[in-house]
């Protein structure tokens, strides 16, 4: 959510020899900060076409008890926009609460505070008409494949949509995988875009109980494809639900076992990489976790 508890997150860092210990840092800061205080504290400038949204956190990190501005941060998710300042949080229903005197936000203090909560209103307005316009807009980015640097590339089920039958093990999608693919018309999407040609190793990472075995299924992006087949069972149980005191509302997972399908050659470009089903001998063909990209060649 985009209430306290939706967004409070610790954050450790570790820098011995130059951060002192112990240090508590207690102006609100936010995940758009790490860009600017990471590079400041290395002495690079960031290169970026636009300004960022963050500031810089390295004079608190070496002068805890520096004056220090309050500001606002924002928060959105799901149809909703959070204003936090130091003092306040404006939540997505346009309900004003102190923090500092009331972190659970049990009572709502709008009528007693109106001018604060006029200014909250409007710094929240201007940035949905302004930064969440542009984020809008950018929604339908696809899914870096491929780069040069870097040998690996997860897409996840999390990331994927499902079709047909499929669905995720649960609607909050952390730690998904994808369920229920019980036909030949089912299939996976990912839309991505390959960064650089080349030829790729493809895992799959797949749970199946025994009297499943033996599915067929196509793996394919632009004009490349492959075939994969579940020959060996694999059907461990859920980790930690039998721990559980109180049922999680997040996906319980388990352990996920690869499957090599082996060697594809992928062109630079934007695509959709889908999974289908040939054959399905079985009641299912597989729960899916992953699919791992490595790239092979030099």
């Amino acid at each position: 959510s985009t209430d306290e508890g939706g967004v409070r997150s610790p954050l450790f860092i570790r820098w011995p020899g130059h951060i002192n210990a112990n240090t508590v840092v207690t102006p609100i800061a936010s995940v758009i900060d790490l860009l600017p205080t990471m590079t400041d504290l290395a002495s690079i400038k960031p290169s970026a076409n636009r300004p960022l949204d963050g500031i810089s956190l390295k004079p608190l990190l070496f002068q805890p008890k520096i004056t220090w501005p309050d500001r606002y941060i924002f928060q959105h998710w799901n149809g909703q926009t959070s204003v936090r300042s130091q003092t306040f949080r404006l939540d997505g229903s346009g309900h004003l609460f102190n923090m500092e005197q009331d972190p659970g936000q049990t009572q709502n203090i709008a009528e007693q505070e109106p001018e604060v909560t006029a200014q909250m209103t409007q710094a929240a307005d201007q940035w949905n008409k302004t930064v969440l316009a542009e984020l809008n807009k950018e929604d339908e980015r696809p899914f870096p494949l491929g780069h040069l640097e870097s040998v690996y590339t997860q897409l996840p089920a999390r990331d994927a949509i499902p079709h047909g039958h499929i669905k995720r093990s649960n609607k909050y999608p952390n730690c998904t995988y994808l369920t229920h693919w019980v036909s030949v018309n089912d299939s996976i999407t990912w839309d991505v875009d390959v960064l650089a040609e080349g030829d790729f190793e493809v895992t799959v990472y797949y749970t199946c109980p025994k009297p499943d075995i033996g599915a067929t299924f196509e793996f394919s992006i632009g004009s490349s494809s492959m075939t994969g087949q579940i020959t060996e069972a694999h059907d461990p149980p859920l980790v930690g639900q039998k721990y559980d005191r109180v049922p999680r509302m997040e996906s319980y997972t388990k352990d996920f076992k690869p499957l090599p399908l082996g060697v594809i050659h992928l062109e630079k470009g934007k695509n959709t990489l889908l999974l289908k089903a040939l054959d399905i001998p079985g009641a299912q063909v597989m729960d899916l976790r992953l699919v791992l990209f490595t790239r092979v060649d030099s």
